[in-house]
């Protein structure tokens, strides 16, 4: 993965630390953060980074406020790391934009096998081969990694950008949230089922009339369905 550029923020030096050395070693370039607010201060300063690894607890500025900041503006992929794991920190996470959550303990061997795979989709998704998708007037542009609406271009995270595809690409089917788990967020998630009904409503509310689209089908998963 070289040339690729990642921010690390997380106030404890010895973590900075080792995550730094195993992410050099796969060839990224590392930046690091002691604070949210020096997190953000790096996050406009440079223009050209591919990823976040964002501590949840962190003094003055905390993770979810960085994330929650971010998210105005980019779509950059986003890493949560917390001591916590309770469910609703899990889903304050997402809710904030984040596109994976790690719970501490863990292996820097796991969170590196994570990075590799997001920074993978992510450049694949911006491959040139790919055909733009269209229905109901939402366009999905795989190539500039863009979606408009009515001709109005809307932000939207990485995660949220490849639900979007995968719904729009298998249209009028309806898909189980397991499926759903495997074609989006691929086998390399160890995660729950119920991450992704916390997506599709952040997708809901960004996609505004059009996220009626994206059908609940209870008790098994959901349907992408224009209508007439």
């Amino acid at each position: 993965m070289a040339g690729k550029k990642i921010l690390i923020a997380d106030d404890e030096a010895r973590l900075r630390k080792l995550l730094s050395d195993y992410l050099v070693r796969e060839g990224y370039e590392v930046l690091e953060a002691a604070d949210g607010e020096e997190a953000l201060d790096i996050f406009y300063r440079e223009k050209e980074l591919d990823l976040l690894i964002l501590d949840v607890m962190m003094p003055g500025v905390d993770g979810f406020q960085v994330c929650q900041e971010v998210r105005e503006t980019s779509d950059i992929p986003i890493v949560m790391l917390t001591a916590k794991s309770e469910e609703n920190d899990i889903l304050n996470g997402y809710e904030n934009g984040a596109d994976e959550y790690i719970s501490k303990p863990f292996s820097p061997k796991v969170l590196v096998a994570r990075v590799n795979a997001i920074i993978r989709r992510t450049c694949d998704a911006k491959q040139p081969n790919k055909e733009t998708i269209e229905a109901g007037g939402i366009v999905v542009d795989k190539r500039a990694h863009i979606v408009t609406i009515d001709g109005e271009e809307v932000v939207l995270s990485v995660k949220e950008f490849e639900l979007l595809t995968y719904f729009m690409q298998n249209a009028n089917i309806a898909l189980s949230r397991d499926k759903i788990l495997n074609g989006v967020w691929n086998y390399d998630y160890f995660g729950d089922a119920r991450t992704i009904d916390t997506h599709v409503k952040k997708l809901r509310a960004k996609l505004g009339d059009k996220g009626q689209y994206i059908k609940t089908i209870w008790g098994m998963g959901y349907k992408f369905e224009v209508g007439e």
